[in-house]
């Protein structure tokens, strides 16, 4: 499900799978502290395939939190239509979400905003 690691100074979230049903609910938390655990540290979220509807809910409140905390913080995706669900669904106004197809490319990123 959830795994992270810290990667030149960005902290990296890893979610493979969608999480078990039971498990939905605490993702936002899970996130939430590992975010806070590292902050200032930059986030970087891999998502492996499409994620479905409770996983880009999930991490779009971990980006208003990031966007609250003025941590930086993208995505990483392989897959077009969930990089096109973040992008519909992100809130207008507020700081931009970072969508990247390759997650070395977005720690890299993350690494050079902040460095």
């Amino acid at each position: 499900m959830l795994t992270h690691s810290f990667e030149r100074g960005v902290l990296v979230l890893t979610l493979d799978d969608d999480p078990p049903s039971g498990a939905r609910d605490v993702l936002p938390r899970y996130i939430s502290d590992l975010i806070h655990a590292h902050r200032p540290a930059p986030v970087v979220v891999v998502l492996s395939a499409a994620a479905t509807t409770a996983v880009i809910s999930a991490v779009l409140h971990a980006h208003r939190m990031c966007s609250r905390l003025n941590v930086l913080m993208s995505v990483a995706t392989p897959s077009a239509a969930t990089r096109r669900a973040f992008e519909a669904q992100a809130v207008p106004g507020g700081p931009r979400l970072v969508i990247h197809a390759r997650s070395d490319i977005a720690v890299d990123a993350a690494y050079a905003a902040v460095a």
